[in-house]
């Protein structure tokens, strides 16, 4: 399949076909639901460190990068555990904190944050590819199905024009419509040597955070394209050869609105682990209970002394009589990594790992 010349945005396509209005419809619909639900939470740190990780783990999978949840947990709390593809997910999850972080101070997504956001997926600063030769093929038969832009002008020309189609509103198209001529357009540019996929799923999130559909990054499509990984690159690949934009377009809306009623069960299932948990502690414990405490045992999975004693602002003999209190009570299970010894969160995990299943 030879190169076919990458048109600049916005494409001239009318979007606003009954099919895409009807569905538009539902997609806002599941979406404004899970904003609304997500805003009541009083700690959405707890929500978006549970989903952020699973997104990790399931883009990662994608391009063939396989760990555990448990794994995972071990990658985030040691810094010296050794597990190549667990540290993968984690750096994606750190590039995906980074673009959040930006998009919600500037209010925009740059061409330079979307090249930092890949070199720390990928943990190297080789930035926009420079050299020819990149081909995207099937990978069941080998064929050689697309080949991107080859020339580091035209790729960063290309990129210049997609900034602009993200931050500039010129075209009055449905913000989720343009997610879809986002996604599109950045994986055919495919401007870097590795890590396009993974850095076109972050996009997505950022875009619904930039444009206000979402207000913390919950909501992910990555499950989604597991599950229809065939009609996904069916579908770019129809746009490319055929200009087929609207069954691209509908298979975009309708795996956000399927993902965010997905999304909206788990938060709501994170959400009476939090209020279950805090009420046994409180039962329980009494004298050890406060809403600070809960706060820490769901901010990540694994919790240790240190972080119970310096986000409590109790001594270290105190913090371990804690812990060790609430793992006879059945609710935390310990285990020593290291020299350390670190505090699982079971029901989080539970709940968490049986959502990514």
């Amino acid at each position: 399949m030879e190169n076919c010349t990458l048109k600049r945005l916005p494409p001239d396509v009318d979007f606003e076909t009954k099919r895409v209005l009807k569905q538009l419809v539902g997609t806002h619909r599941a979406l404004a639901e899970l904003k609304g639900f997500a805003d009541t939470m009083p700690n959405k740190n707890i929500l978006i460190n549970a989903i952020t990780i699973n997104e990790a783990k399931d883009s990662s999978e994608i391009e063939n990068i396989i760990t555990t949840h448990d794994e995972l947990f071990k990658a985030m709390s040691q810094e010296s555990y050794n597990n190549p593809a667990a540290k993968e997910v984690v750096n994606y999850r750190t590039a995906l904190w980074r673009g959040y972080e930006f998009v919600k101070e500037r209010q925009l997504l740059t061409t330079n944050a979307i090249i930092d956001i890949q070199q720390l997926i990928e943990n190297n600063r080789a930035g926009i590819r420079k050299l020819p030769g990149t081909v995207l093929k099937n990978q069941q038969t080998g064929e050689v199905v697309y080949t991107p832009p080859g020339d580091e002008r035209e790729i960063v020309s290309l990129m210049v024009n997609l900034e602009k189609y993200i931050n500039d509103d010129f075209d009055n198209v449905d913000p989720l419509v343009k997610l879809a001529v986002i996604h599109y357009q950045f994986e055919s540019i495919h401007p870097f040597y590795d890590g396009n996929g993974r850095t076109g799923r972050i996009i997505n999130i950022l875009y619904l955070v930039l444009k206000e559909l979402l207000d913390s990054p919950i909501l992910y499509l990555s499950k989604y394209i597991i599950r229809n990984k065939t009609a996904y690159y069916r579908l770019l690949q129809e746009v490319r050869e055929k200009n087929n934009w609207e069954e691209w377009v509908l298979f975009i809306l309708n795996g956000i609105e399927e993902t965010a009623e997905e999304t909206l069960l788990l938060v709501k299932s994170i959400n009476e682990v939090i209020d279950e948990t805090a009420e046994q502690i409180k039962a329980a414990f009494p004298k050890i209970y406060s809403k600070d405490l809960v706060d820490l045992l769901f901010y990540e999975f694994y919790t240790k002394t240190t972080y119970i004693e310096e986000g409590l602002n109790v001594s270290r003999k105190t913090a371990a009589g804690y812990l060790a209190a609430l793992e006879d009570a059945g609710i935390l299970s310990s285990e020593k990594l290291g020299k350390e010894r670190i505090y699982l969160n079971k029901r989080l995990f539970e709940v968490v790992e049986k959502a990514g299943l």
